[in-house]
């Protein structure tokens, strides 16, 4: 939320952690220094957990000097963006560097994993951490006797939000997962394991449930930027419903976002002017944003496990960045921002419209960037040699590029901090670097497209394609596009007589949508997330309910794998792929009379 919150948060999960290691000491003998749930058991007490649960939605914590999540393993396993299982397995980038760094990244990218890479483990882990402090806070709150009803409430939502929001990122990723909750009684030890839970059931109505209490119990306005409030409760529910392919249920709650939703500070939800906005510290926080993360730089931690720890390694290899080289766009990714005459992306045939790179050829060497037209959210997304990179100058190709031929010439952008304003939100605390850039969860063109997904299949095409066109339309102002440099001593400043590539974006004349059908329309829309959402987190998930990676990411192997040799071999299994695996820990750790009580996903 904000500096301050960040250090309540620290307070909060160090009580947590004495509760449970004190009534586990095996000489039962309870630690001088721990405190019991009766000195929490009052608002300030219930207050200070909440906010602790909160700081659990980034997955990070600082122990002992080291960077680690809070399972233990290292901060970019569990980011909550879910870069490498909701991008680099989704085919929007290589996982970068080179191939021996991190290694076990390729093996969930090409899916040649198994139950017992400790990635997963640490993903579950993460989340159950977060969902076991919401749990701790509903559980004291039926105690506490200082707090009005009406403020009981408003824990009890946020709470709710906020393990709705830890279930459904375990459900996408592992579809059968175990549900616990603050009946669970035995706070003692809040591990999931303790309890030999199964997971046979859906828990889509569960997750349903939180959010509906969230949406109908939050308030609009908040005292701090980062909580939720019923609106973004109002869109979690939607796109869970929208998940399950609810459109009928999810179609009216989006619409009721989109016509009458506000952030926390009260200002009604609309795209902001310029693309980049959503990706800059100093423009956050905004009318674009419906719920996220809340980084901070420098705050006095004295490490970075506040500053988007989960991208720590997402940064140009060399030059002015200190790591690594990670995270690295695709080809198939660029070639989809190609543009026609008319500023329409080739929706089947994007990939025989390739956007020229520099690959083989030294930084030193001449090289002139691609100069088709091109969509101009290309160069917010993703760095390219020749243009401006943020304000850092022109980028310079190999230079900042570990091994082409493993992953490529590109490097990430929306992750990155500005030279101009480094001071304030970069945090150089740790061996690789922070920033204080939030990480929207959800932001309003998001939830345009989703509501036009939902008009397209239950709706009003013509709705669906108004939706897509002001996504569009916001990426069709020159003020918002990447400018070459005309000041030397401002390189923020730019011309809109002179963009940095040849821009040319339009939306689909009025009746496309419905003139060209209702299969037509949807592949539209899911192209316009590939575009608008790219290198967010949500590709491969969103393949997934669609019905559509196995052919997807098959095709996205065989294209990309003549490009780069990190993916050869890869391939998308159907009927398996679709889920990471469970955890052989967590199944281990199920064992109740002599049997797993967690089912393993089909084909592990």
């Amino acid at each position: 939320m904000n500096t301050y919150s960040h250090k309540i948060f620290g307070w909060a999960a160090g009580i947590l952690l004495l509760l449970s290691a004190c009534s586990k000491d095996f000489l039962e003998r309870k630690p001088q220094a721990a405190l019991d749930e009766s000195q929490l058991t009052n608002k300030k007490g219930v207050n200070i957990l909440l906010v602790g649960a909160y700081g659990a939605i980034d997955g990070q914590d600082f122990v002992n000097g080291d960077m680690v999540n809070l399972s233990g393993g290292s901060g970019y396993v569990v980011s909550p963006d879910n870069w490498v299982y909701g991008s680099v397995c989704g085919g929007d980038a290589h996982k970068g560097s080179s191939p021996d760094d991190a290694s076990t990244i390729l093996t969930v990218a090409t899916f040649g994993t198994n139950a017992s890479n400790g990635f997963f483990n640490d993903k579950w882990r993460v989340n159950y951490e977060g969902i076991r402090r919401c749990n701790f806070v509903l559980h004291l709150l039926t105690k506490v006797t200082d707090m009005t009803d009406a403020e009981k409430t408003e824990v009890a939502a946020e709470a709710r939000f906020l393990r709705g929001h830890f279930y459904s990122d375990l459900k996408k990723m592992f579809d059968k997962v175990p549900w616990m909750d603050e009946t669970n009684t035995d706070f003692a030890n809040l591990n999931v394991d303790q309890y030999k839970l199964p997971n046979k059931e859906s828990i889509w109505p569960k997750i349903e449930a939180d959010f509906q209490y969230a949406m109908q119990n939050l308030n609009e306005r908040q005292s701090e930027v980062g909580r939720a409030n019923k609106w973004a409760a109002a869109a979690y529910l939607a796109k869970t419903y929208l998940y399950q392919a609810k459109y009928t249920d999810a179609m009216p709650i989006f619409e009721n976002v989109i016509n009458n939703g506000v952030t926390t500070k009260g200002v009604k939800f609309n795209l902001v002017k310029h693309f980049h906005d959503n990706y800059d510290g100093a423009t956050e926080n905004n009318e674009e944003d419906v719920f996220s993360i809340q980084y901070s730089a420098n705050d006095g931690s004295g490490g970075t496990a506040n500053a988007n720890q989960g991208e720590m390694l997402n940064y140009p290899y060399g030059g002015p960045f200190s790591c690594c080289g990670f995270y690295q766009p695709s080809q198939d990714l660029v070639n989809s921002f190609r543009t026609d005459d008319n500023g329409l992306p080739y929706l089947d045939s994007y990939n025989q419209h390739p956007v020229k790179n520099d690959m083989g050829i030294a930084s030193a060497d001449n090289f002139v960037p691609d100069g088709g037209n091109l969509d101009p959210r290309l160069d917010w997304t993703v760095g390219r040699r020749g243009l401006p990179y943020l304000d850092w100058g022109l980028h310079p190709g190999r230079d900042w590029i570990r091994t082409q031929t493993s992953a490529g010439p590109y490097s990430p952008k929306k992750n990155v901090y500005m030279q101009a304003t480094q001071s304030q939100f970069y945090d150089p605390n740790g061996w690789a670097p922070g920033n204080a850039i939030n990480y929207v969860l959800i932001r309003f063109s998001d939830v345009l497209l989703m509501a036009a997904e939902c008009q397209a299949q239950v709706g009003d095409l013509s709705k669906a394609e108004a939706y897509v066109n002001r996504v569009r339309a916001r990426a069709m102002d020159p003020s918002g596009w990447v400018h070459t440099y005309i000041d030397d001593d401002n390189p923020l400043e730019g011309n809109t007589d002179d963009p940095a590539a040849n821009y040319v974006i339009g939306t689909y004349p009025v009746g496309t949508f419905g003139g060209s059908g209702k299969d037509w329309a949807l592949k539209a829309i899911h192209f316009e997330r590939k575009l608008e959402l790219a290198m967010e987190g949500h590709r491969f998930f969103d393949l997934v309910r669609w019905g559509e990676a196995e052919t997807t990411l098959n095709a996205y192997f065989t294209y990309e794998a003549t490009i780069t040799s990190d993916i050869a071999g890869a391939r998308f299994t159907p009927k398996k792929n679709e889920y990471f695996p469970i955890p052989q820990r967590q199944i281990d750790l199920s064992i109740k009379d002599g049997k797993s009580t967690l089912d393993q996903n089909h084909g592990y």
